[in-house]
This record gives structure tokens, sequence and C-alpha cells, in this order.
């Protein structure tokens, strides 16, 4: 088979398109011919030898990759027939190995892909879904919020703009350029806006007609972060699920205190001590797009060309959610 395999880290030119053997699959394992293959932003920093999360670089060398939907294969010893030819997507773990036209992983992390699903949405459900479900929990929406969604372009972004809408919410988008604001446009936002432009906060404002913000969805961090803050009314709720700028918002007590408002993260500890575990949010990211609730924005790439993939993810290229196609 082919697989995207790294053997020095570095740049995006070092996933490399090569010949690999086939992978065989152990007890309690499938084998999966792979439709789609997620690429994430921590995917990048692994790529540099860079800790990214909660993960650390792998040992080389590796073929990266954490989520994968196809058809099944091969069974491995103990696992039932009716596996064999199923659709399926799967969270591969830290193992990975998902860049490549097989995957194996373990019969307990697959979920059959409902009717009409495509491999390509799956795949963008089951990690990136399966966040945007527990952001959405723990923000515990109502038609009565004022929501901020930076990144509103991005894989998780867009997930959380139609998730808000469909809550009732009054949502304000932010992206960078003009193209990715039309697509949050595109999503249904009430408001959507380029933050690259240094007048954001008090367009937003003026956007806002006399409304005042309740919750701040924030993946950003850093300087936008803490001007999306800033807009939070008092007894507002600010949620973070991670800093793509580098840091996490800056706060303080005196934030809190000030202004009563709320500060909490939707994942880290917090989302592994979570009652259900991660599969219970899979199941309703998966649940989301067979009804049509959450439809994932998408850019796809083919398989070969993974280094092009991370090129356009890390210089914020790309729109949705990031997916190669072997």
């Amino acid at each position: 088979m082919r697989a995207i395999r790294l053997h020095e880290f570095g740049p995006p030119e070092n996933l490399r398109y090569e010949e690999v053997p086939d992978p065989e699959p152990g007890p309690g394992q499938v084998t999966i011919d792979v439709g789609a293959a997620g690429v994430h932003l921590l995917d990048t920093g692994l790529r540099r030898g860079e800790p990214s999360g909660p993960l650390q670089p792998p040992e080389l060398p590796d073929t990266p990759g954490r989520e994968v939907a196809g058809r099944v294969s091969a069974l491995g010893e103990g696992v039932g027939e009716e596996w064999l030819g199923r659709r399926v997507v799967a969270h591969l773990g830290p193992a990975g190995q998902g860049y490549a036209e097989k995957a194996v992983t373990g019969v307990e992390r697959l979920h059959e892909i409902p009717a009409g699903v495509p491999c390509e949405v799956a795949v963008a459900m089951i990690g990136t879904g399966r966040t945007a479900m527990a952001v959405l929990e723990a923000a515990a929406l109502t038609a009565d919020d004022v929501v901020v969604v930076p990144a509103a372009a991005g894989g998780l972004g867009a997930l959380l703009v139609q998730a808000s809408l469909d809550a009732g919410a009054f949502v304000v988008g932010l992206a960078g350029g003009e193209a990715k604001v039309g697509a949050v446009r595109g999503l249904g936002a009430h408001v959507a806006l380029d933050y690259t432009r240094e007048t954001w906060p008090a367009d937003v404002r003026e956007r806002l007609e006399g409304r005042e913000v309740t919750v701040v969805l924030d993946g950003v961090g850093g300087a936008t972060g803490r001007s999306a803050l800033e807009l939070l009314a008092p007894g507002g709720r600010l949620l973070m699920f991670g800093y793509s700028e580098g840091t996490p918002t800056r706060l303080s007590s005196e934030d809190v205190w000030a202004r009563g408002i709320t500060v909490s993260t939707a994942i880290g500890v917090r989302l592994l001590r979570r009652p259900g575990g991660l599969r219970e949010l899979e199941e309703r990211a998966l649940a989301a797009a067979a009804a049509g609730r959450l439809t994932p924005l998408r850019t796809t790439f083919p398989l070969k060309d993974a280094g092009a993939a991370h090129a356009a993810l890390e210089g914020r290229a790309t729109t949705g959610k990031v997916v190669l196609v072997p």
C-alpha cells in the first residue's frame, strides 16, 4: 500500500508518499481500507518534533494521522464476522498511522458510519466533531445567548457556528480574510467579520446594535482571545478549548471578580474525566451529521499531497476540516 512517512522532523516537505507493507490486524483488530483521513493542527507540531497538546513527538519513521473512515477489509482473531465490509470511522488514538491507504485499529474504536454520511464527513466528526460536542455541552447555549466564535471558518469553529444557530442564539463569527468571512456568512452567522482588521472589536459592538455578548467560544487565545474576552458582558461565559495563536487567552482572577464572568475549559483534563467518556461524544457528533444538524466544512487534498495540506493548514489557507483522500 501507499502511505505518508516521516523520516526526519521538520518542514511539510519531509512528509513522503511511499510504498510500505500492508498492515496486518492483530487479535481484536480490523484493517480499514481508508476512504478519508483527518488532518489536525496537532499533527503539524508533531511533524516538527514538538509536543502538541497531550501528545509527544513519535519515534521515527512514522506515519501520522489519528482519524480515518473507510471500509473494513480484514479481521483479526476474535473479531465478529459482521464487521467485514462495514463502512466505519475511528479515532486511532496516539498510535496514529492514519495517513495511509490502509489502517489497523481495535474493534472497540469503531463506529459504523450512518447511512448517507460520506467518509469525509464522518472523519471530520470523529475528532473535531466530538470536541465540538464537548464545547457545546460546557457552554449550555440557549436562545437568549449572544455568541462570539473566533476562527469560525475552521473545522471546529464552523461546527460551533451551526450549533449555536441551532440553539437559537445570535451568532458573531470571526474569520481571517474575505473568503473565509464569506464562508462564515454562508453558514448563517448573523454577523461575520474579518478579525485580521484592527477595528474588529469595535465593528462587533456596532453590529450588535445594543445586544450584549454572553458567550465567547475561544479556541484561538492570544491577543484575539483577550479582545474577545473584553467584549463579554458582566456575567458572561468564556469557554476555552485551544490557543491556535500560540498562547492561552490572558486573564486573571480580577477579570472574574470584577466582571462576574464564568471561565472554564472544555477539553484537557475536564474532557478525559467526563462521565460517558469520548465515545459517547463521538456517537453524538455522528448522529448530528446524519440528522443534518451539523455539516462540517472541508478542504480536501489527495493523500500524496499531505505535505501541501500541512503547509496550507499552518498558513491558515484552509477552510473547515482538512481531509486527505487516498
